[in-house]
């Protein structure tokens, strides 16, 4: 709500206050014209009784209450009149007309010809006494119309000025995430590179298939870590600036190949429709894939031969996927391998964004459990973003296994 708005919302109604004008107008025509009550009389009181309509029909109300100013010597009605004209967005030479038309019929006497019978003092005082009684509403008017224009610009400079931090803020975000994407194009690709060549050049030279198998794995996973890493800059660099092109996205259907390559006891199943079937909303796939990577990258940092089951269940209103592992085997060797706890909570981040839920906490038996919730449209039914709308509860998690 912008500053006039608020002001206007603590006024009183436009109604009940112009019923209220009418009242001392009424009462300035009463008194004026004591009985017996003739034709100036009426017309007094029918100038004030227009005045319920001054706000839609300002000039008119004028028009129809100088009548009364001019024959009946009523003068609340039209100086209201005259405010009101001076108040709204009329053109200027309008509401000098106005006044000018208000300081007539409050010097002119009625009938005119008593104007040749008073002296020069009285006629004085008699002008001074019809400019102000003209001037004063037409200047209270343009007055409160000032006031409005310059609530409206203060208004408009508060919005323009909330924008120009907004784009200070996106300049901001902007220039961090070029910033980041710096740091992790020397850091992260540097030592990934370094990866994959000393991993080729192992694969190459080893006579070892063992040996030669794991170097492959190895190279493989660090250059599609360069590919990941290649696609995040282009988006932190984008910032904002439009459509960027990046590499494919995954989808479920790369979740085989991915279980496939998890090094951990896997298996994959698919509920209530084949993966190459319906195309759901890529934003909801691409949550469910990286849902599934890291949950199995929990698996084989904390229980890497523990059996694992994924599950994929597609529903007529939501997509689920469970990834769950049993206890680690007693005496199994756990890789000693970094990690921050900030992947899972990554991925309930981008479940809220999505209107979905997610939660990660231990089984019964010992294993560990993360369960995706994330809302999908219907055949021929609303999108996932306007589903998304309705968000659900998020769950706190816990680092798995």
């Amino acid at each position: 709500m912008s500053l006039l708005d608020s002001v206007r919302s603590r006024r009183l109604p436009a109604w009940p206050a112009d019923l209220l004008l009418v009242v001392p107008a009424l009462l300035d025509a009463l008194l004026n014209f004591p009985p017996p009550r003739d034709w100036h009389f009426w017309i007094s009181a029918a100038s004030a009784v227009v005045l319920v309509a001054r706000r839609r029909f300002p000039r008119t109300v004028l028009l129809l209450s100088l009548p009364g100013l001019y024959a009946g010597n009523a003068l609340v009605a039209p100086m209201i009149a005259a405010y009101t004209v001076a108040r709204n967005d009329l053109p200027s030479w309008q509401k000098r007309g106005t006044a000018l038309a208000v300081v007539l019929g409050s010097f002119l006497p009625w009938p005119i010809d008593y104007l040749t019978r008073e002296s020069a003092s009285d006629i004085t005082q008699h002008l001074i006494y019809g400019a102000m009684l003209g001037t004063g509403p037409v200047v209270l008017g343009l007055l409160v119309r000032t006031r409005i224009d310059l609530s409206q610009r203060v208004a408009e400079l508060a919005e323009l000025r909330d924008h120009e931090r907004r784009l200070y803020a996106k300049t901001v975000l902007a220039e961090e995430r070029a910033r980041i994407a710096r740091e992790m194009h020397d850091v992260v690709s540097h030592q990934a590179g370094l990866i994959a060549v000393q991993a080729g050049a192992l694969q190459v030279t080893t006579k070892d298939p063992v040996t030669r198998e794991t170097a492959a794995t190895l190279r493989g996973l660090a250059v599609a870590t360069l590919e990941e890493l290649r696609s995040m800059i282009l988006v932190l660099r984008a910032a904002g600036a439009g459509p960027t092109e990046l590499v494919p996205q995954p989808r479920l259907a790369d979740l085989a190949r991915l279980v496939a390559a998890a090094e951990v006891a896997a298996t994959l199943r698919f509920e209530g429709l084949d993966p190459a079937g319906r195309q759901l909303p890529e934003p909801v796939e691409r949550a469910a894939y990286r849902t599934v990577q890291e949950a199995l990258t929990n698996v084989r940092k904390h229980a890497p031969q523990a059996p694992t089951e994924v599950v994929v269940r597609v529903e007529p209103d939501c997509l689920r996927v469970t990834v769950r592992n049993q206890a680690p085997l007693p005496g199994a060797p756990a890789p000693e391998l970094p990690g921050g706890h900030h992947g899972l909570v990554g991925l309930r981040e981008r479940a809220q964004l999505l209107g979905g839920r997610i939660s990660a906490e231990p089984t019964a038996a010992g294993g560990f459990e993360v369960a995706l919730v994330l809302p999908v449209p219907a055949p021929g039914g609303a999108t996932h973003t306007e589903r998304g709308q309705r968000s659900l509860p998020g769950a706190e998690m816990s680092p798995a296994g």
